[in-house]
């Protein structure tokens, strides 16, 4: 089934070549099919990029999924023209007395700061709050896990060495977690940061569990039965993410190591081979299913 969108989402004419069922508002509203209405709070800086990457994950489902994208107004956007966002993104203030089935907040990259120095820390928390009571299940990607866990647990990050940059293996700790239903007992995923959690305070919060973790990552994912699910790396990353953030970071004279577990033969001029999507798209189908679909009422809020 597809997913809805606005029409001036860029993202919708690259996913169509892909064959990914992509409907306006317009043609949505002639099927007698009650969506699931999933809100984003998109953090990253390429925010297109981000929001393909999102829109490919979401639509690996038999549901139909109606997309609002959500802008903060206590964060000045450099990388995002403001006609984009003034068209196609919502203010929190305009939909905080709504109800969502589901609430995606990805990373950002502030892992450096510590979380109230981050100039939007108070607007986001306010969208955590919120979520409690207006939201079935929040997913958490990234920093927005770290994040989440501090603000709803009090679960600190540390800052790491050096960045943590490649695909690294994990291992599913909860099989009988519906989350990782059909998952491989390990898999890979791509992470992306300069900070992680403090695993220790995590063991000491009764109502986590730990679902799957890696050994030179750290806990991956991590739910407190469905409310909220934290994903402490990028499952929604494409190919050639990682590549592209390698360059970059070049090009800014910061002397990146390689990603690790991500270039053939640790060699930078051959091109990425996946071997993550798949079970990243598996997490977001069994997020949907599992934890949005199969737990919100018919009218949610009503």
């Amino acid at each position: 089934m597809p997913i809805r969108v606005k029409e001036g989402i860029t993202a919708v004419d690259n996913l169509k070549k892909e064959n990914i069922f992509a409907m306006t508002n317009e043609r949505a509203i002639h099927q007698d099919i009650r969506s699931l209405n999933i809100a984003v709070l998109n953090l990253m800086p390429d925010k297109q990029e981000t929001e393909e990457q999102l829109l490919r994950l979401l639509s690996n489902s038999p549901l139909q999924i109606d997309v609002t994208f959500i802008r903060l107004v206590t964060h000045k956007y450099k990388n995002t023209g403001a006609s984009y966002l003034l068209k196609n993104y919502r203010p929190f203030y305009e939909i905080e007395r709504e109800y969502f089935d589901g609430l995606i907040i990805t990373g950002a990259p502030v892992e450096k700061l510590g979380f109230e120095q981050v100039d939007y820390w108070n607007e986001l928390s306010a969208i955590l709050e919120w979520s409690r009571l207006h939201v079935t299940s929040t997913l958490h990607l990234s920093w927005a896990a770290q994040a989440g866990l501090y603000y709803h647990y009090g679960v600190t990050k540390h800052d790491l060495d050096k960045k943590l940059s490649g695909i690294f293996s994990h291992t599913v700790l909860s099989k009988n977690n519906e989350l990782v239903r059909g998952f491989d007992k390990v898999f890979n995923a791509p992470h992306s940061t300069y900070s992680g959690i403090n695993e220790h305070e995590l063991a000491a919060v009764p109502e986590l569990e730990v679902i799957a973790r890696s050994d030179t990552a750290g806990a991956y994912i991590i739910s407190d039965g469905g409310s909220n699910i934290f994903v402490d790396g990028h499952p929604e990353y494409d190919t050639d993410r990682l590549a592209f953030e390698y360059e970059r970071d070049k090009e800014k004279g910061l002397s990146p190591d390689i990603p690790e577990n991500y270039f053939p033969g640790n060699d930078p001029e051959k091109p990425p081979v996946s071997s993550w999507i798949a079970h990243s798209s598996l997490l977001f189908s069994n997020w949907l299913n599992y934890f949005v679909y199969q737990v919100t009422p018919y009218e949610f809020g009503v």
